[in-house]
């Protein structure tokens, strides 16, 4: 290992890392936006608004991230003049955007399919007390529906965002200057493979023990109805136990 090479190269991948963490939470900001209009179209009962939304989770969520951002920058980028005609090739001109909107539409699909698991996964009883004591459907979503329901899917919607923040290693292959590519580029130079990818590998794994403990707090402190149950001690139960009824 050259760590004096190490050391030289932590500016460049510090640079790469805050863009990788800029495309992973914008990525996340646009997902959870994009998400909240997907969920409710595939718990519709109207195939016509159900369908759509079904397909596009199934096919982001059953091809690879990596063709989804190659259809994307390459593909959709070949239309020079539509896009510059509508305003809009400033998208397409530079990787980072085309690459946001696949890690965008790629997360938005896996968690809504996390949040309609979580949604479904409700106690039926819950709901239905909540409508007999007069709840409007809003006030049941705000209640009710929506705090429990990001309760259950927090876990699973945890190792999405850690899968994400791995993924953005992708944007790479498309020049975007990323941790990974940061790390590609001074391998080339250097041809220091091990160096610099075993370094980069431990950035990346700093990251994820950061985002597991991040999740981990948030998971803690939306438990606290669960910790602080009260405990029963041996004796105690018998003694609230009322008296018996003798009769003669």
């Amino acid at each position: 290992m050259d760590f004096a090479l190490i050391i030289d190269s932590l500016p460049a991948l510090l640079r790469g890392t805050l863009r990788t963490i800029e495309l992973l939470i914008l990525s996340l900001i646009f997902g959870a936006a994009l998400c909240a209009v997907v969920v409710p179209m595939r718990m519709s009962r109207n195939p016509l608004i159900r369908v759509p939304a079904d397909t596009y989770a199934f096919f982001f969520r059953g091809t690879p991230l990596l063709i989804q951002l190659f259809l994307i920058y390459y593909g959709l980028g070949q239309f020079h003049d539509f896009w510059e005609s509508v305003g809009l090739w400033f998208i397409f001109k530079d990787a980072f955007w085309p690459a946001i909107i696949a890690f965008t539409l790629n997360t938005a699909a896996y968690t809504s399919e996390i949040m309609r698991g979580a949604i479904l996964g409700l106690p039926h009883g819950e709901i239905e007390a909540a409508r007999a004591c007069g709840m409007s459907r809003l006030l049941l979503l705000r209640r009710i529906i929506l705090p429990k329901a990001i309760r259950l899917a927090l876990p699973a919607y945890s190792n999405e965002v850690i899968q994400m923040m791995l993924s953005t290693s992708l944007a790479s292959i498309v020049t975007i200057p990323d941790l990974m590519g940061e790390a590609r580029n001074i391998v080339n130079r250097t041809y220091a493979v091990y160096d610099l990818y075993i370094t980069a590998g431990l950035i990346y794994f700093v990251l994820m023990y950061g985002l597991t403990w991040i999740f981990r707090t948030v998971e803690h402190r939306l438990s606290g109805h669960l910790r602080d149950r009260p405990t029963v001690v041996a004796g105690t139960a018998a003694a609230l136990q009322p008296p018996p009824v003798l009769i003669r």
